[in-house]
């Protein structure tokens, strides 16, 4: 009777041969004696017995004690184990995945036509070498259009990504914004990528006493009030200098985000209001008091240049689809798909935020070396068994190619769900994220349940379950690491993963296609980020928990309030340190940083009810060097209090606000960045 067979399923394994004993010679059976001796024989050429020196040692080693042993354990468990050790190996003999095409005919035509007009392998090599050159050309071609702009007022636009902005987080600029100047009278020719309004601000960024959170981060607008620049800027659109450029270009309706563009802004230096509107899809966030540093659009400066990510996506899908119906050979299509998505996405679809394109061509091809050894690696232990002997040419592009590109994209597809960190406080705080997670975690768990039945089918079961108890142990191991926090990427994510689609049939081509894809676009976008972190490079731009100075006011003026800060230093157990001075922010600059021990810090003396340390803050008045001496220049000020140690800052408070009545407003209770 022959073994299973169905319709993805190849030859069953031969019969095994039938036991015959080991003889080290042929001689050793020719002699007329049986090959296998009694325990008590003679020695073959003597007449004597052998020694009886090591018979206590024989018996010590009696078999019979697995059999006491095994008299101890119920009988219902050694059934189980016994059916459980033959189910994880699978039925005997085992049995290959294969695809066998569906409309063969229709699948093998590629083939027949190339079998028809390059039946040499000197032909179908020089066709092969004449579409990469027309991939390369047309591919660098659209390149060096995409990255050549014409100048704009003699200026050659400067690269943004589209996170960058002037000003920076917390003190970052330095007292008074020193360290950001300047402030006016400055002007930036600049280039933004596509699609920038999908990169969002994943920590909390304080403006006031609001807070901005996963979405781009735009403070301002177009206004109706006297900016000074009326007849300069775009629209009257002025914005925060800690506002993403790009994103509030966008906002301005001075680029579109599909394509991107050129021109120049203008720093406008102090402005008293910032407006909130919607405008082209991007709902910017108001400020109702002054900031030192902002920036509009010149009218008239947009020049033409577009990011031309999307004609160079169509021209690369083209290539990988007319390969993968044309080539066989699992190497040449795996390493031609795996170096054109590589390339796609470091230098079009997905690029790192660098100013110029020879610095990412250099970021590239050095990611490009050890990704081609993972690649290498993968592909020998994984990917050769599920291409080898693939025929069926469009199921292989549908199902292998197009889930490759759908990961490999990652950037408008999966960076599309609510899980871009998989912190408690991410996923409390993000609308959407937990059922988001709970629906990934229950996918790749059936997934992973029909992976592990195609493993017992084929018998590989055993060897697999002990590959990922190692990966399990291992991680379980880094976790157990004191210091070091253990952080997953989507490139490791895919490299853990991609060992259990080593099959050959469709659920795990699109799998595999979907692994891969994920690791391209995570090394060629981010590089090889480490598996363990540092809390501090983990929580890099969020709150760190620190403690938070208990900030009292002492008396409010008519132009001035003072604050009792509290002593200094002060031992922060949970991080621990000490700090020993004080930062102060103003409308989220830093107005005043003081230091214990330290009198030129303290123009007030550092004398106080208990050793407390006490500032006073004169009301800024905007528009004063005007004529009238309006009463509506006192706007609201809002007042954050953080401690340092040395020059490290950690978390400070919410915002207060002193209103431009006099009246102040207690801060909330809990941080902010």
């Amino acid at each position: 009777m022959s073994p299973p067979h169905d319709e993805e399923t190849g030859n069953a394994w031969e019969h095994e041969r039938p036991f015959e004993p080991y003889r080290d010679e042929p001689s050793d059976a020719d002699d007329g004696v049986e090959s296998t001796a009694r325990a008590d024989a003679p020695l073959r050429g003597s007449q004597q017995r052998p020694s009886a020196e090591f018979d206590d040692l024989v018996r010590q080693l009696d078999p019979r004690w697995q059999e006491r042993w095994a008299e101890r354990i119920p009988p219902g468990l050694l059934k189980a184990c016994a059916a459980t050790v033959r189910w994880v190996k699978g039925p005997q003999p085992p049995r290959t995945y294969t695809i066998t095409p569906i409309f063969p005919t229709v699948q093998h035509a590629p083939l027949a036509l190339l079998d028809r007009y390059a039946p040499k392998k000197i032909q179908r090599f020089w066709l092969l070498i004449a579409l990469y050159a027309c991939w390369l050309f047309a591919f660098s071609i659209i390149l060096w259009q995409s990255a050549s702009s014409a100048q704009i007022d003699g200026k050659m636009p400067i690269r943004l990504g589209c996170a960058a902005r002037y000003w920076n987080e917390g003190n970052g600029c330095g007292l008074n914004g020193d360290l950001c100047r300047p402030f006016a009278n400055a002007s930036l020719a600049f280039r933004c990528p596509a699609d920038c309004l999908a990169t969002e601000i994943l920590n909390p960024h304080a403006v006031g006493d609001k807070e901005v959170v996963y979405k781009p981060l735009v403070v301002g607008g177009p206004t109706d009030r006297q900016t000074g620049f009326e007849d300069q800027v775009v629209n009257n659109a002025i914005y925060r200098g800690d506002s993403f450029i790009c994103a509030s270009a966008v906002h301005a309706g001075f680029i579109d985000d599909t394509q991107g563009g050129c021109g120049v802004l203008a720093l406008t230096g102090e402005q008293s209001s910032f407006s909130k509107s919607k405008h082209h899809g991007v709902k910017s966030t108001g400020f109702d008091s002054y900031f030192p540093h902002s920036f509009g659009f010149l009218k008239d400066s947009r020049a033409t240049c577009k990011d031309l990510r999307w004609p160079a996506l169509a021209i690369t899908v083209f290539f990988t689809t007319v390969l993968s119906l044309f080539v066989t050979d699992p190497a040449e299509f795996f390493w031609s798909i795996f170096i054109a998505l590589f390339f796609h996405v470091a230098l079009a679809s997905d690029p790192p935020s660098l100013t110029n394109y020879y610095s990412l061509l250099s970021i590239a091809f050095g990611r490009f070396l050890p990704a081609g050894f993972c690649a290498w690696v993968t592909y020998k232990y994984t990917v050769k068994r599920s291409l080898t002997d693939l025929t069926a040419q469009f199921e292989k592009t549908i199902f292998w190619l197009g889930p490759a590109w759908v990961g490999a994209l990652n950037n408008y597809t999966f960076d599309k769900l609510p899980l871009q960190r998989l912190t408690p406080h991410d996923l409390n705080a993000q609308p959407g994220a937990i059922p988001a997670l709970i629906a990934v975690v229950l996918s790749i768990f059936f997934i992973a349940l029909g992976q592990a039945w195609s493993f017992r089918v084929e018998g590989r079961m055993p060897r697999y379950l002990l590959i990922y108890t190692i990966f399990v142990l291992s991680l379980l191991l880094m976790v157990a690491m004191p210091g070091l926090s253990l952080r997953i990427h989507h490139y490791i994510l895919a490299l853990l993963l991609l060992p259990g689609t080593s099959f050959q049939n469709r659920p795990s081509l699109i799998y595999q296609g979907l692994l891969l894809g994920l690791f391209v676009n995570g090394i060629a976008r981010w590089g090889f980020d480490s598996i363990l972190q540092t809390p501090t490079e983990l929580l890099q731009g969020a709150q760190k928990g620190t403690l938070l100075p208990a900030i009292s006011v002492l008396g409010i003026g008519a132009s001035n309030i003072t604050f009792n800060l509290g002593p200094l230093p002060r031992w922060d157990k949970k991080v621990q340190a000490t700090f020993d001075g004080i930062s102060v922010l103003v409308n989220d600059v830093e107005r005043f940083r003081g230091y214990a021990g330290d009198r030129d810090y303290w123009p007030d003396g550092d004398a106080g009810a208990g050793g407390n340390y006490t500032w006073t803050w004169a009301r800024h008045r905007v528009g004063s060097d005007l004529e009238d001496d309006r009463e509506d220049v006192n706007l609201p000020e809002y007042f954050r209090f953080g401690y340092m140690a040395g020059s490290q800052v950690g978390d400070f408070t919410k915002a207060g606000k002193w209103e431009g009545d006099g009246t102040w407003v207690d801060m909330k209770k809990g941080p902010s960045r």
